[in-house]
């Protein structure tokens, strides 16, 4: 290992490290503005210049690696000074010419007190130019509804290159022209559709990219930051939420290694307009055909008398995406006091079960194994648009080189070479029983992996495809005691916890597609739906419905009586991310009007029935919560699950249908409530409709 002595002091460090890693290892921050440690090296704003003894002049630290040192003529390890009057003037010099077309707009510039050309400035500018020729003007590029451009104050660091062509793996951004007439634009007139586009607007050093939604809003200084938990899928991103009085006006990505690195999707970024609209803000129960507002006490009432008139056995519940563990744990200990055994939250006809083991429907080689493993099969997947974080890493992984991919399924583009083959369960049963092609590929990966997406399982066959992927695993090697490469993509937040919960129907219950089956036969009197927007439900027969969500949406406009609940951001839950890890969301804002938590809402009906939860804190809800499944108690630890499950699971036998694998939704920017909401999701939707051609969202 190199040894290096920086600004007097002597460290040792791993091979191929750059001079600017080292220098952080030893505490001394170096300048940049094209440098990023998680994207390719460019070396082109030598703002990172630093003195090497025994070399004629500066060089920049980005580039020179730590092997191409050469010791002292006595033997002493190659010195290295980062503040020496030689190292000032010349980042002075190079802050002076990024300074010479860069206009000064900083006052309207939304990049305003988040700029990294402003911090340095304060270091290394100076108060007059040598330049006095007029500044150049470059035009503005319409790239979507999402990213504002102010492309004359674009330094060029590449950032943004880099990270569309390597991280999200579509090629919309580049530079044409050299020298001054140089521009970074799109390759065609046409807006980015990746769904990882808004990671470009942190990487901009400048503000030559922009939020557009959230242009001229505010400064940040006047936002409150609450450190958060995405659920617009099961990846569990780390997020910050930036308020400012009652309303979320953006959201911005935290670091996390082991889940989204610094990464998040456009939807979780650009959500968040859709957080203050089409709110329900007051209960509501339906009078001669229209619902009304009214009182919680009314409102409560109202339910309560439905339930109590109507036999357990004609009661069901059903739970959406989007929903905490706190108020699934107390809707399902609600449900069992009053002998309701048809609850569910998964999707109709789902094959996860968790009677099968933890095993059976995590994602269980976790995300970070993803950097681990060579060879993946997707089974009904899609993760571009099921989990773009996800599918990011795996894309960094094929970069790195001897990672195969195999996809069975709905063809379609993830940014990475794979090999198709086949669109149905089929393809699956051929794979394991010919044990030809991609077999032979996950035989001989040392660590193979295989994906199952919830379109897979969410079909009458579902536990047959889980069965024969469990056995394709157990084959290949997937599954030893070192390593678990069976694993199941989620796409709902609350998926897993209520897994874990057993937030699923008892033997006398029904599931999901049979309570659906139900309704339009008129078999339940009353159905609780706690955000449930995604089940195909129609008004019919005597069912009276009971919704309780944040927005109203799908289930509000079947519902006879509804509770108006919080949306993730305004409230203090529990979620678990597709691997089994529990992290907790942070309240950024209150709910608008009338609206509540949700467990209190749950808690208030119980009072209603002569149900009476024993719990009235929210610590007390806990508590109990983590008697009953310990593991919610370690926050951001993953529980492993075991893997003999799978082995029983392999051995099941059932028939499977000729039907080819779906697509888990039909529009990634309209999945939930929220989503459909949200105007800046609607625009995306549109531009993706349109292929990204001619009209790009907003003119601007």
């Amino acid at each position: 290992m190199p040894k290096l002595v920086i600004d007097g002091q002597e460290i040792e460090v791993e091979d191929g490290l750059t001079l600017i890693q080292a220098c952080e290892l030893a505490g001394v921050e170096i300048p940049r503005f094209c440098y990023h440690e998680r994207l390719s090296i460019a070396g082109n704003c030598r703002m990172c210049l630093v003195e090497v003894a025994g070399m004629p002049k500066p060089v920049a630290s980005c580039h020179m690696s730590v092997n191409d040192l050469r010791p002292g003529q006595d033997g002493s390890p190659p010195q290295i000074m980062t503040s020496t009057a030689t190292v000032k003037k010349a980042r002075e010099g190079v802050m002076e010419f990024l300074l010479i077309n860069h206009p000064l707009d900083c006052p309207i510039c939304d990049q305003g007190g988040e700029c990294d050309l402003q911090d340095q400035a304060m270091a290394y500018g100076v108060d007059a130019s040598r330049f006095a020729l007029n500044k150049r003007a470059v035009e503005d590029k319409n790239i979507g509804p999402l990213i504002k451009t102010i492309m004359t104050r674009c330094i060029h660091c590449t950032r943004c290159v880099r990270f569309m062509t390597e991280v999200a793996g579509v090629e919309e951004l580049g530079a044409i022209g050299r020298g001054e007439d140089m521009e970074i634009t799109t390759y065609l007139e046409r807006g980015m559709t990746s769904e990882l586009s808004g990671n470009v607007i942190d990487l901009c050093p400048v503000g030559a990219l922009t939020s557009k939604p959230y242009a001229f809003t505010a400064r940040p200084w006047e936002l409150r930051k609450t450190e958060s938990i995405d659920a617009m899928d099961a990846v569990g991103s780390n997020i910050r939420i930036d308020s400012r009085g009652r309303e979320v006006l953006r959201v911005l990505p935290r670091n996390h290694d082991d889940v989204n690195e610094e990464w998040i999707s456009d939807k979780t970024r650009f959500i968040w307009d859709g957080l203050r609209t089409q709110r329900l803000d007051k209960p509501f129960v339906r009078r001669r055909g229209r619902l009304e507002p009214t009182s919680w006490d009314e409102a409560l009432s109202a339910a309560a008398k439905r339930i109590k008139a109507a036999k357990p056995s004609r009661v069901a519940v059903l739970a959406g995406d989007l929903t905490g563990a706190e108020e699934l744990f107390a809707l399902k200990d609600l449900s069992k006091r009053l002998g309701v055994k048809s609850i569910d939250c998964r999707p109709a006809g789902s094959g996860l079960d968790p009677k099968l083991g933890r095993a059976s429907y995590l994602f269980n080689t976790t995300i970070a194994g993803i950097d681990q493993c060579d060879a993946i099969l997707f089974i009904g997947s899609n993760p571009r648009l099921e989990a773009s974080v996800i599918n990011a890493r795996i894309r960094q992984r094929w970069r790195d080189g001897g990672l195969k991919v195999g996809l069975i399924g709905e063809r379609s583009d993830l940014t990475y070479e794979y090999e198709f083959l086949g669109a149905g369960p089929q393809t699956l049963a051929d794979l394991v029983k010919n044990k030809s092609g991609f077999y032979r590929a996950l035989k001989s990966a040392k660590r193979p992996m295989i994906i199952v997406g919830e379109t897979a399982v969410t079909r009458p066959d579902g536990k047959a495809v889980l069965a024969l992927a469990a056995k394709l695993a157990g084959e290949v090697g997937a599954v030893t005691k070192n390593w678990s490469g069976f694993n199941v993509l989620h796409t709902g937040a609350g998926r897993v916890a209520g897994l874990d919960l057993g937030f699923v129907p008892s033997a006398e219950g029904k599931d999901a597609a049979a309570i659906l089956d139900g309704v339009k036969k008129g078999r339940f009197d009353v159905v609780y739906l706690l955000g449930a927007d995604e089940f195909d439900l129609k008004r019919g027969h005597d069912t009276f419905f009971i919704y309780q969500g944040s927005h109203g949406d799908r289930g509000a406009h079947l519902a006879d009586v509804i509770f108006p609940g919080a949306a993730y951001t305004e409230k203090s839950a529990t979620y678990l991310n597709t691997e089994g890890r529990p992290q907790m969301t942070a309240r950024a804002v209150f709910p608008p009007g009338e609206a509540r938590e949700d467990w209190t809402i749950i808690r208030a009906l119980s009072d209603v029935l002569d149900q009476t939860l024993p719990y009235d804190t929210r610590a007390q809800l806990r508590a109990a919560m983590y008697r009953a499944v310990p593991h919610f108690a370690a926050l951001d630890e993953i529980e492993p699950a075991s893997s003999t499950a799978l082995t029983a699971l392999a051995k099941k036998r059932a028939t499977m249908a000729k039907e080819p694998f779906g697509s888990a939704f039909g529009d990634f920017y309209l999945t939930n409530p929220i989503a459909r909401a949200s105007a800046i999701m609607g625009e995306m939707s549109a531009l993706i409709a349109a292929g990204g051609e001619g009209a790009t969202g907003t003119d601007g």
